[in-house]
């Protein structure tokens, strides 16, 4: 073989590994899964971190939780690319698949899917004691915070209020994170604030521990049969005494907190996503790092899904694991 002809040779085959290399590297690229989850002091952030920490499986699987707005919040990075998923209320997320709710005249989120329903979020309505306030009806006339723009509580916190035939004009209204209501009702500048979400959360277990004197109002009696009949995503449920400190069991309602993602994440990440979630490491890290984690169960991860469709990638999952036919 003369000269000319090995160098030919020899630089094909050297440009054939350089492709065989770049192959390699691409199949070894990273799927970064974001998780949009909430506010800090809330009870999604640091669900999000666990759930975060124990499905990553670097270098093929890379996953963050990224603090929020919340559900609605959520479901738009979802739509427009800045997180892969996100923590959705069932209401909310039921809402933005049919069109219907809050959605009502906007177009359908129709790339919307499921991956699992979480656990049940309650709705902690927190007042000062010093504010001689029992029930929702005696909001008239207070400072009251619906938690702000983009966050499935604010829509919770009207609906509730309506319910016991309380408006927005009834109340001074403050929009508000559960850690900034809770900073003001500390000074006497917010007498009341909603917040949704699994107990116990960050905020309100620190405003009880500083000696404040908090109550949680009972969202019981006809008002809240009346709202589950008309909205069926909320359900009886109870914050259990000694959650936060000097507060007994208080009775309320709840609703299901559902992880979310886009018909257009792939099917093998969202298999990887879901098999991790589900996996004996995520189990370890839920009892371990939460209160609320530990009410993550398989047994309940297609509970109350019906309103928007599972992800191909979780369905193989479930049929797999016998939760689908």
């Amino acid at each position: 073989m003369n000269s000319k002809l090995k160098k030919r040779l020899g630089g094909i085959g050297l440009g054939l590994g350089v492709l065989a290399l770049a192959g390699a590297a691409l199949a070894q690229a990273p799927a970064f899964f974001r998780i949009g989850t909430g506010g800090t002091a809330g009870t999604y952030y640091p669900i999000g971190g666990l759930i975060a920490n124990a499905i990553s499986a670097p270098p093929q699987l890379v996953s963050t939780a990224v603090a929020s707005n919340g559900s609605v919040a959520n479901v738009n990075a979802i739509v427009g690319g800045a997180a892969e998923s996100g923590f959705v209320q069932a209401d909310v997320a039921f809402w933005a698949f049919s069109g219907t709710g809050v959605y009502e005249g906007k177009p359908k989120v129709a790339e919307l899917r499921s991956i699992a329903n979480l656990y049940p979020e309650s709705v902690h309505l927190v007042v000062r004691k010093a504010s001689n306030v029992k029930s929702v009806a005696d909001l008239k006339g207070k400072k009251v915070s619906l938690d702000e723009p983009g966050s499935g509580t604010l829509l919770n916190a009207k609906a509730i209020l309506a319910a016991f035939g309380v408006t927005e004009k009834d109340i001074s209204a403050e929009y508000l994170k559960p850690n900034q209501a809770a900073e003001k009702m500390k000074d006497g500048s917010v007498d009341a604030f909603f917040f949704t979400g699994g107990y116990p959360a960050a905020a309100i277990s620190e405003l009880a521990s500083t000696g404040s004197g908090i109550d949680i109002l009972p969202i019981t009696g006809a008002p809240a049969e009346k709202l589950a009949k008309e909205s069926p995503f909320f359900a009886a449920d109870e914050i259990p005494a000694g959650t936060y400190k000097d507060v007994g069991a208080v009775k309320t309602v709840a609703v299901g907190a559902h992880w979310m993602t886009s018909s257009k994440v792939s099917a093998d990440t969202v298999y990887a996503v879901t098999k991790g979630l589900w996996s004996d490491k995520a189990r370890a890290a839920l009892d371990a790092g939460h209160a609320k984690g530990k009410a993550i169960q398989k047994a309940t991860a297609l509970s109350g899904l019906q309103g928007v469709p599972l992800h191909p990638g979780a369905e193989k999952f479930y049929k797999e694991a016998g939760l689908l036919k």
